[in-house]
């Protein structure tokens, strides 16, 4: 793919068109509705629908996790780069539809509530 003047597209760019694509052609399976509690962590409500892409693996094996929000139409905006001590395992989160405070209240879910490390990296949008 290339810009206006034949020059290649950020690496960026690349990504998060991949991204799109992989959640475009996905059934995004939603196992943990807003306001579900985690499974093994009571305390733990989740602030958004949580899931996963059907027909993809992750870093586990299982699908590529996604926190699923209300803006609508907007694509993946986000992916959340954890690593979890505890599993002893790292994966990516994808933050699909989501407003910034979405972004954010997936955010502390994970770190304030979960206790999983991540870094957050965020989609750029064309100016």
């Amino acid at each position: 793919m290339t810009d206006h003047d034949d020059q290649p597209l950020p690496a960026s760019v690349e990504f998060f068109e991949a991204l799109d694509a992989l959640a475009r052609t996905s059934q995004v399976v939603i196992d943990r509705p807003a306001g579900t509690t985690h499974p093994r962590i009571p305390e733990a409500i989740y602030p958004l629908d949580y899931g996963y892409l059907d027909g993809t693996t992750s870093g586990d094996g299982d699908g590529i996790d996604v926190f699923v929000g209300t803006a609508t139409g907007v694509g993946v905006v986000a992916v959340l780069l954890t690593a979890d001590v505890k599993k002893r395992d790292a994966e990516i989160k994808l933050l699909f539809n989501c407003t910034a405070a979405e972004v954010e209240d997936a955010q502390s879910f994970l770190s304030g509530v979960l206790g999983i490390s991540g870094h957050l990296v965020t989609r750029k949008l064309a100016s």
